[in-house]
C-alpha cells in the first residue's frame, strides 16, 4: 500500500472591516474615529426630529371639525349600511345632528367595483350626487392606507368605517373621530360634540 496524496486545502481568506480597498459606507470604524465623533456629537448636542402637531388640535380635541361634518366612507361602511337596510346620509345626519358630506376616494370606489355584481346597490349608492367624489394619486386600490393618508394630511375629517384593523391605526392619529355602525344606527367614537350618537 502506497502512501495517498493529501490534496491542499483552500480556504477563504475574509478581508479585514478596516481594509483600505474597502468603500467607506462599508468600512467600519476605528477606536479612534468613533471616540472622535462621540466627541463631536457631546459637544454639538443631539440633535432630535419631532413631528409637529397640528395647529387644529387642542390636546386630543379637533378645533377644525364642525358642521358640516366631512366623512371620509369606507367599503365597509357602505356595504354594512345596505345590509342592514338604512340611508347612509340620513342615518349620518340622525347621529350628528348636522348636514353631513360623505367623501368617496377612487379606492373606494375600484373597491367596490372589484367586488362585483353583489355589491351593485353599495356601488349605485355612492355614485349618488350628495357624495363627493376625491381623486387619488398613488398607485393601486388598497383603501385603508389611503385614507389613512388623507386624515393625516388633513384633520378635518371624519372617518365613517368597520374595519377593526383600519379603526386601530386611526386610533393612533390625535383628532380624529371614527364612525361606525352598532345596533342598526351610527355611532361615533373620540368626539366630544356629537350630541345624536348613543352613549
Amino acid at each position: 500500500m502506497g502512501r495517498q496524496k493529501r490534496t491542499q486545502k483552500f480556504r477563504k481568506k475574509l478581508m479585514s472591516s478596516a481594509d483600505p480597498r474597502l468603500k467607506e459606507k462599508d468600512r467600519v470604524p476605528s477606536k479612534k474615529e468613533m471616540k472622535r465623533k462621540k466627541e463631536k456629537e457631546e459637544k454639538e448636542g443631539k440633535i432630535t426630529e419631532h413631528v409637529q402637531t397640528s395647529s387644529a388640535l387642542f390636546f386630543q380635541y379637533n378645533t377644525q371639525l364642525g358642521p358640516p361634518f366631512h366623512i371620509l366612507v369606507d367599503t365597509n361602511f357602505i356595504t354594512f349600511s345596505v345590509k342592514n337596510k338604512m340611508d347612509v346620509i340620513q342615518s349620518m345626519m340622525d347621529c350628528l345632528y348636522a348636514k353631513c358630506i360623505p367623501y368617496v376616494t377612487d379606492c373606494v370606489m375600484g373597491e367596490l367595483e372589484k367586488l362585483g355584481p353583489k355589491f351593485r346597490i353599495a356601488l349605485r349608492i355612492v355614485k349618488d350626487p350628495r357624495f363627493e367624489r376625491l381623486p387619488c394619486l398613488h398607485k393601486g386600490t388598497y383603501a385603508d392606507d389611503c385614507l389613512i393618508n388623507r386624515v393625516t394630511q388633513h384633520k378635518a375629517y371624519i372617518v365613517g368605517t368597520c374595519d377593526k384593523d383600519l379603526k386601530r391605526r386611526i386610533r393612533k392619529i390625535p383628532g380624529v373621530p371614527i364612525m361606525y355602525l352598532s345596533d342598526h344606527r351610527y355611532t361615533i367614537e373620540r368626539m366630544p360634540d356629537a350630541y345624536g350618537a348613543p352613549k
